[in-house]
Formats: structure tokens, sequence, C-alpha cells
């Protein structure tokens, strides 16, 4: 049964723990949860320095330059580009579409939510914008999820997209906690991030494809109809 399926009851459980998350953040709600998960990346001996040695630490601030604007929108492009060249327009433009779509909403939510930023150490990367949700998780999710799951419905095998999808969710990941390590966030800032980012990428994906299936279809008709082999 298709609600049963983990590709439908992910991004349906993550849409719901964003709420609980958003309601929590609007609720002026502070955890020691936050506040002690923050602490265990930080020197007990000197707080303001992130454990580790200094090797480890410029690999996390590398980290989370992949989940910059310029990172994911370099990634953006490329792979809208590859899609186009490849023959798949529609998930081309979806994949832009969706992903300025994200940056804006990204934006928005920081502006309605307005959390501050951690202040129980000092932070290891510059930061411009409100805490909630980590616009690093969010948009690494959109982006980094949504390149792969296309990239599999363009290769139409399952090996592949089961590579992209491993390394999309390791990369994910690895940006989300680097936020937390830096200092920069609080841990259900990344959280939140991670779910919105989770849920609409799904979501994208289950519209885009939908097209993408849709836009093959009638041009294989239409070629057919021409008395041309279709493919």
């Amino acid at each position: 049964m298709f609600l049963l399926q983990p590709r439908f009851l992910l991004p349906v459980a993550a849409t719901f723990a964003f709420l609980g998350l958003a309601f929590y953040v609007a609720s002026d709600g502070s955890s020691a949860v936050d506040s002690a998960l923050v602490m265990l990346f930080r020197d007990p001996a000197n707080p303001s320095v992130p454990i580790g040695p200094a090797w480890f630490r410029e690999m996390m601030r590398d980290l989370t330059a992949l989940g910059s604007f310029i990172g994911l929108g370099i990634a953006t492009v490329i792979a809208a580009l590859t899609l186009r060249l490849c023959g798949h327009r529609p998930l081309a433009i979806g994949l832009l579409a969706s992903v300025l779509a994200a940056a804006a909403a990204s934006t928005v939510l920081k502006l309605a939510f307005g959390r501050e930023r951690p202040d129980i150490v000092e932070h290891a990367a510059l930061t411009f914008t409100a805490s909630f949700p980590s616009g690093h998780a969010f948009l690494a999710a959109v982006v980094l999820l949504s390149i792969a799951s296309f990239v599999g419905i363009a290769s139409r095998r399952a090996d592949i997209a089961r590579l992209c999808l491993w390394v999309a969710w390791i990369l994910m990941i690895a940006i989300g906690l680097s936020r937390i390590y830096l200092g920069v966030h609080w841990p259900s800032d990344v959280l939140g991030g991670w779910c919105l980012g989770v849920a609409w990428s799904s979501l994208a994906t289950y519209l885009i494809g939908r097209l993408a299936a849709r836009s093959e279809t009638n041009l294989a008709q239409t070629v057919t109809a021409h008395g041309e082999p279709a493919g």
C-alpha cells in the first residue's frame, strides 16, 4: 500500500516534525537539550574553541561552505545544465524553480521566526540572518536530495538512484552538523531545516517527476505519430 511506503511516510513525518519544532520556537521555548548538545562540540577547558585539532576545525568550515548559497547554487546550475543537455528539460527547469522557491522560503521563515543565534559559545563562522530554520540544512536537503532524485529519474537505474541518495544524505547531514559544531545554530535549527528540506524535496520530486514523465510520454507519442521511431 502506497501510504505505508517509506517514500510517503518519511516526508509526512518530516512535515509534522518541522511543524512541532516551529511551534516550539514560536513559543519562545529554550531547551537545555539544545544548549547541552552545542556544548558537546566545545572544549570543556575553553568553551570558545570547538573540539578537535585545527585541521578538523578547518575541515568543518569547508563542509559548511558546501551548504552556502554559492556552493549549493553552483551545484544546482551544474546539475540543471547537465539534465538539460541530456534531454531532460522539465527536470532541469523544475530543479531551478524548486531551489529558487526554497531559497525565498528560507528567507521568509527566518524573518518570521526571528530566532537569535546561540549565545552560549563564540561563533566560529560569520552569520548574517536569524537562526531558525537553518538555511544551510534546509537548502542542502532541498538541493542535494532533489539532484539525487532527478538523476535517478533521468538514469532510470535503481543502483544509480541509490548511490546518489546515499551521497546526498551523507553530505546533507555533514553540512548540518558543521553548523552546530561551529556554534552558529542550535541543534533544533538544523533538525528543523533537515525536516523541511526532506518534505520540500520529496514534494518537488513527486510533482516534477510526474510532469517530466508526462512530457516524455507526449513527446514519444508525437514522434511516433510522425512515423519516426520513438526514443
